[in-house]
C-alpha cells in the first residue's frame, strides 16, 4: 500500500476514533444526566402526592382515587402506596417497554433510577408510604435523539475535518511523489537530481539523496573523464588529437562489414613534400603545419555523420564516410583550404594532394586501400594540389530516384516483404543473452534481400524509418509469442524515428497489446542517433521501460566523450562498437579503456556487450577485461 494512500487511511482512522470517542462520550454523559432527572422527578413527585394525599385526612378510597388520576397522566411506570405493614392499599403498574427507540439502544444505554418514596400521614399517624417510578420512554426518546444529532454534528465535522485533511495530503503529495519518483529513478539507474520540498523531514530525504546522486554524478564524470583520457592515449594520435592509424583501419573494417553499412566514402591527403619541409623549417614548423591540416579535416567533417579523420602516418590522413553519396564536392572543400594553411610554409609551391573513392558494403579492406592509394599516388605524380579518384561504380542495378525509392519501400512493407535475420548474442560461458535481429527487405517478389545499410539510408530521407521500424518490432513481437522459451529478441531503432510522437503512441499500442512478449524485447539505437535526438531518446528510454522492454545503445563509444549524458537513461545493456574490439588482444590501450568502461556501467547497473568479435583470442580478452557478452563472426550460436 502506498503511503500516501496509508496517510489518508491514517486521517479516516483518527477522525472515526474521534468520532467514536465523543459520541460515547457524549452519550455517557447525556445518559447520567437524564438518570439523575428521573430520580429527582421520582423523589419529588412521590413527595407531590403523599403531600396530597396527607392534607386530605386520606382513605383507602380516596387514596385509590387520587392515584388512579394521577397514573391516567401517562407519565408513570408504577405507583404504589402500602400501609405501613407492608399491605399494598393501591397500586398502578405499566409495561415498561419504549416505542421509537430500537431495543439495543436501550439494552446498551440502561436508564437505572432508583424510585421516589414518602410517608402519607393523617395526622400523627402514618397512613403508608408511596413508591412512585417514573416512564422513561421520554428520557430514553430525549437520549435517542441527542444521539443522533451529536453523531450527524460529528459526521459533517469529520466531513470537513477529511476534506481539509486532503487538502493538506494533496499539497503533500506533490514533493513526496517527487521523492518516490528519484527513488524509483534511481532502481532504474536514472540519477536526477530533484528540488527540495519544504516539509522539513522530505526535505532532509531529498536533500541525502540529491547528495548521493551528486556524488554518483561526480565519481561517473570523472572516471569518465579518466577513461576518455584512455581511450584517446590508445586510439588518437598524440600530435593531431586525430584517430590513429590502427583505430581507423579497424573503424573502416567495420564500416565495410557490418549489417546496417550504407558503403563508404574514403578519402586520403597527402602533404606535399613533407620531409622536405621539415628540413628547411624545422620539426616545430612542420608540426604546426599537421596541426593545422587536421584542424582543416575536423572542421570539415563536423557536419558529417559518423565520419572519422585519422593520421595514418607522418604525411598521410584519412577520412572516412559513412555513404557513398557526395565525397567528389568534399574534397574539393577540402582542397582549397588545405592550399590556404599550407601557404606560409611552401609559399607556391604544391600544398597537398587527394584521392578519393566509394564503396559499397562487402568490398575487401585491402582492395579499398589500395584503389585509393593509387590515386592518392596519381595525384601526387601530377605535381600536387590536385585530386583523384579511383573508377568504381556505385550499385548501378539500385533504384536511381527517390521516388522509385519512395515506391519500392511502400509496396514491400504492404506486400510483407520484410523479414529478421538472426545473430547469437552470448555470454562467456555460451549461454545465449538474446539474439540479435536486422530487418531486411524484398523489393520484389523474386529480388534478393537487402540489407539494412541496402536501403536505411535513403528510408530516412523519405521519413519512412518509422513504418520499417514498427515492422521490424512487430515481426520481433510475433516470434517471441510463437517461441517462448527465446531469452530475448533484439530490434534496431533508427535514430529518424525517435522524435515521431505518431511513431512512438504506435510502438506503445503495439508493446500493450503485446504485454508477455514485450517484457523479452530489447530495443537499442545507434550511438551517434541517440546523442543527436537526446531529448526524445531519454523520454522514449521511459515509455519503454513501463512496458518492460529493456533498451540499450549499439556502437558505443565513438563519442565517447559525452558518455557523461547517459546517467539518467536507466540504459539495460549497451554494445561497444567493433573498432574498440578488433584486436583487443594485442592492445594494451584498448584494453585499458575497456576494462575501465566495463567498471563503470557495471557500477550502475548496465550491462557490456563487445560487437564485431572475429576470432577466439578476441573473446578471452573481451572476457578478461569483464564484458558480460559478445557478438560477431567468431561467436557460435549455442542453438
Amino acid at each position: 500500500m502506498s503511503m500516501y494512500r496509508q496517510l489518508w487511511l491514517a486521517v479516516i482512522v483518527s477522525m472515526l476514533v474521534a468520532l467514536a470517542g465523543s459520541l460515547l462520550a457524549s452519550s455517557l454523559s447525556a445518559r447520567s444526566y437524564l438518570s439523575e432527572q428521573l430520580a429527582m422527578k421520582n423523589t419529588d413527585n412521590a413527595a407531590a402526592l403523599a403531600l396530597s394525599l396527607s392534607l386530605r385526612e386520606p382513605d383507602a378510597v380516596e387514596v385509590e382515587l387520587a392515584v388512579s388520576a394521577l397514573f391516567d397522566s401517562g407519565h408513570y411506570e408504577l405507583i404504589r402506596v402500602t400501609d405501613p405493614r407492608g399491605q399494598v392499599i393501591v397500586e398502578r403498574k405499566i409495561d415498561p417497554g419504549v416505542k421509537g427507540v430500537p431495543a439495543w439502544f436501550v439494552r446498551l444505554l440502561p436508564l437505572v433510577s432508583p424510585p421516589g418514596e414518602a410517608q402519607v400521614t393523617s395526622g400523627w399517624k402514618q397512613f403508608g408510604t408511596v413508591h412512585l417510578v417514573s416512564h422513561s420512554r421520554f428520557a430514553y426518546e430525549s437520549l435517542w435523539r441527542n444521539v443522533w444529532e451529536l453523531a450527524g454534528a460529528l459526521f459533517v465535522a469529520t466531513l470537513i475535518g477529511g476534506y481539509l485533511g486532503t487538502l493538506i495530503l494533496r499539497r503533500l503529495r506533490v514533493p513526496l511523489e517527487a521523492v518516490i519518483g528519484q527513488a524509483r529513478a534511481i532502481t532504474e539507474r536514472r540519477f536526477s537530481i530533484i528540488d527540495e520540498p519544504k516539509v522539513p523531514e522530505l526535505r532532509q530525504l531529498a536533500t541525502a539523496m540529491n547528495t548521493m546522486v551528486g556524488r554518483l554524478k561526480s565519481i561517473f564524470e570523472e572516471e569518465a573523464a579518466r577513461l576518455e583520457s584512455v581511450r584517446r592515449e590508445a586510439n588518437c594520435d598524440s600530435l593531431t588529437g586525430l584517430a590513429n592509424r590502427s583505430h581507423f583501419l579497424a573503424r573502416l573494417h567495420q564500416a565495410l562489414e557490418a549489417e546496417d553499412s550504407r558503403g563508404i566514402g574514403l578519402i586520403l591527403v597527402r602533404v606535399a613534400d613533407l620531409a622536405g619541409i621539415n628540413r628547411r623549417l624545422g620539426r616545430d614548423a612542420t608540426d604546426d603545419l599537421l596541426r593545422r591540416f587536421a584542424a582543416v579535416l575536423q572542421a570539415e567533417t563536423e557536419q558529417q555523420t559518423d565520419s572519422l579523420v585519422a593520421r595514418l602516418n607522418g604525411a598521410d590522413f584519412a577520412l572516412v564516410v559513412m555513404g557513398q553519396a557526395g565525397i567528389r564536392p568534399l574534397a574539393e572543400r577540402l582542397l582549397p583550404h588545405l592550399v590556404q594553411e599550407a601557404a606560409p610554409y611552401v609559399g607556391d609551391g604544391p600544398a597537398a594532394c587527394i584521392g578519393l573513392g566509394v564503396f559499397p558494403r562487402g568490398i575487401e579492406m585491402s582492395a579499398v586501400l589500395s584503389q585509393v592509394d593509387s590515386a592518392l599516388a596519381a595525384a601526387e605524380a601530377d605535381g600536387g594540389n590536385v585530386i583523384r579518384e579511383t573508377g568504381n561504380a556505385i550499385g548501378e542495378d539500385a533504384p536511381k530516384s527517390a521516388d522509385e525509392w519512395s515506391r519500392l519501400i511502400r509496396h514491400a512493407l504492404d506486400r510483407h516483404w520484410v523479414r529478421l535475420i538472426s545473430f547469437p548474442v552470448v555470454d562467456f560461458s555460451q549461454r545465449l543473452i538474446h539474439r540479435e535481429c536486422p530487418l531486411r527487405l524484398m523489393l520484389d517478389e523474386h529480388g534478393e534481400w537487402l540489407p539494412a545499410g541496402r536501403f536505411l539510408p535513403i528510408a530516412e530521407r523519405l521519413k519512412l524509418t518509422s513504418r520499417l521500424d514498427l515492422s521490424a518490432v512487430a515481426l520481433g513481437l510475433d516470434d517471441l509469442a510463437a517461441n517462448p522459451v527465446m531469452t530475448g529478441l533484439a530490434v534496431n531503432l533508427s535514430a529518424s524515428s525517435l522524435q515521431d510522437l505518431a511513431f512512438r503512441g504506435e510502438l506503445r499500442d503495439l508493446l500493450r497489446q503485446n504485454a508477455q512478449a514485450a517484457r523479452r524485447l530489447w530495443l537499442e539505437v545507434a550511438e551517434g542517433g541517440a546523442l543527436k535526438h537526446f531529448d526524445a531518446f531519454r523520454d522514449l528510454c521511459k515509455e519503454l521501460k513501463r512496458s518492460g522492454c529493456k533498451v540499450g545503445i549499439e556502437h558505443f563509444g565513438r563519442q565517447f566523450s559525452q558518455v557523461g549524458q547517459l546517467h539518467d537513461l536507466g540504459l539495460d545493456y549497451i554494445k561497444v562498437d567493433a573498432s574498440f574490439v578488433r584486436g583487443l588482444d594485442a592492445n594494451p590501450g584498448n584494453q585499458a579503456f575497456l576494462k575501465g568502461l566495463c567498471s563503470i556501467v557495471h557500477g550502475i547497473g548496465i550491462q557490456a556487450i563487445a560487437e564485431g568479435v572475429v576470432s577466439e583470442a578476441e573473446m578471452q580478452a573481451l572476457a578478461d577485461v569483464g564484458f558480460d557478452g559478445a557478438t560477431g563472426p567468431a561467436v557460435k550460436d549455442p542453438a
